[in-house]
């Protein structure tokens, strides 16, 4: 029987990246998935198919805006119709903005604080109350380096990020005599479309060439020198997902390359 098998997942801004890879994962240990996030229709289908098939679960769709709690609230209770329960929910979604603070767009710091903080409250209030009476649950908040330590021109991710190690320790508390934990997985630098993103606007606010916020920003801090794997950030959430992690809860776990050891 595999790990997860009869377990039914929510992962948040799962259509690419970090989002896929903990799907993907899930889905190997044998629990149903629903994706979310945005991106071309017919790819997002092709990837919800691929993941189903290759996994034999029953894996489905919806595109939620994270910055909407009634969109999220809508979101959660398609997947309870469908799943008949939601056992682990992985508040991934995220978006990125790399300004100097003076610069920095009100609207943006906004949007960053609704999508990459306030929506992993919004989905963890709304499946919190089930899971606490089934006596079985498991919140991992996708958070980041960036939840432990700073860099500049981020000024909106690095709140946010805090504010979900925050609220990953209050939501641990609060579940930990029900049989529900809650933890953040604080990857170091991932070579995602996020990341992607954000290099050309690194290397105009730093007056840098791109090869160069590579090179000494991106992997400076981390020892290993090597980008971090969706699918060993993957691997993580199964285990944090697995009944041998249960007395695990609250923590903010890097995976960051050494990255937070200096």
């Amino acid at each position: 029987m595999r790990m997860l098998e009869g377990k039914s997942a929510i992962i948040t801004g799962s259509t690419s990246g970090i989002g896929l890879g903990v799907a993907e994962a899930l889905a190997a240990a044998g629990a149903d998935v629903m994706l979310n996030g945005f991106g071309d229709a017919q790819a997002i289908e092709r990837e919800r198919a691929r993941v189903s098939a290759e996994n034999t679960v029953k894996a489905i769709y919806h595109g939620a805006d994270m910055s909407k709690p009634a969109d999220i609230q809508a979101m959660a209770e398609v997947a309870k119709t469908a799943f008949g329960k939601i056992d682990i929910i992985v508040n991934n979604a995220g978006i990125q903005h790399v300004s100097p603070l003076e610069e920095f767009p009100p609207e943006k710091w906004d949007a960053i604080l609704a999508i990459n903080l306030s929506s992993a409250f919004h989905l963890s209030r709304l499946v919190f109350t089930d899971m606490k009476a089934r006596g079985w649950g498991r919140i991992i908040n996708v958070a980041s380096a960036h939840g432990l330590v700073a860099s500049p021109f981020k000024s909106a991710y690095v709140a946010a990020k805090h504010g979900v190690v925050g609220l990953t320790k209050t939501i641990a508390l609060e579940g930990a005599e029900y049989g529900v934990t809650c933890n953040a997985i604080c990857p170091g630098y991932v070579l995602t479309p996020l990341v992607e993103k954000q290099i050309p606007d690194t290397a105009k606010a730093r007056g840098i060439s791109e090869e160069a916020v590579v090179r000494d920003v991106l992997l400076a801090a981390q020892a290993t020198k090597q980008f971090v794997t969706t699918s060993q950030l993957g691997a993580l959430a199964v285990f944090l997902s697995s009944d041998a992690a249960a007395q695990i809860t609250g923590i903010a776990l890097p995976m960051d390359g050494g990255w937070t050891a200096h």
